[in-house]
């Protein structure tokens, strides 16, 4: 499948229309939806809701380096044409890729977009050749841990030392 020009469907009720097509992330979509990630994820973090002033300040830090061809892709997925989730997939070497900045809009969650983001980014994977891909998270992040247990993932030994990597997963592409 050529993820730059091909949408991924998921097999959903019709009230859950998903597609997932290549994007590049500093587009407006792109953009907000990195915006939105961050914001839940440090929030989550801090434990109370990050301002905007931080969320730039994050964004900055966090470049979206490698997510673009030819050592990565990021993708946005859209509902019923509105756009309500990303991910990104880079190379970490030739044979193994990394899931990274994957969400679902709170407002989506349960139709099916984590699994169709899933199903996106492990087809990029594998068109940059990658025969394995890897993640890493953390505790607090239950719902992205239950998504890549139910995906086919399990847990891994660390192959990272993130500061805030506290669980680390793999899927061997078939």
């Amino acid at each position: 499948m050529d993820i730059n020009s091909t949408s991924t469907r998921s097999t959903l009720p019709a009230a859950a229309n998903w597609t997932v097509t290549a994007e590049h992330f500093g587009t407006p979509d792109a953009t907000a939806l990195r915006r939105a990630y961050y914001a839940e994820v440090a929030g989550r973090y801090w434990k109370r809701p990050a301002t905007e002033a931080e969320i730039d300040e994050g964004l900055r830090d966090d470049p979206a380096d490698g997510l673009a061809p030819p050592t990565g892709r990021f993708v946005v997925g859209r509902l019923d044409a509105a756009p309500r989730a990303c991910g990104g997939i880079r190379l970490l070497d030739p044979v193994t890729a990394e899931l990274t900045r994957v969400y679902v809009d709170p407002r989506a969650r349960g139709t099916g977009g984590g699994a169709a983001l899933l199903t996106a980014l492990e087809a990029a994977a594998r068109a940059l050749g990658a025969e394995r891909v890897r993640l890493d998270t953390r505790s607090d992040l239950v719902e992205a841990r239950a998504l890549y247990a139910r995906q086919g993932y399990r847990e891994i030994p660390a192959y990272n030392a993130g500061p805030y990597a506290e669980h680390w997963f793999e899927k061997t592409l078939a």
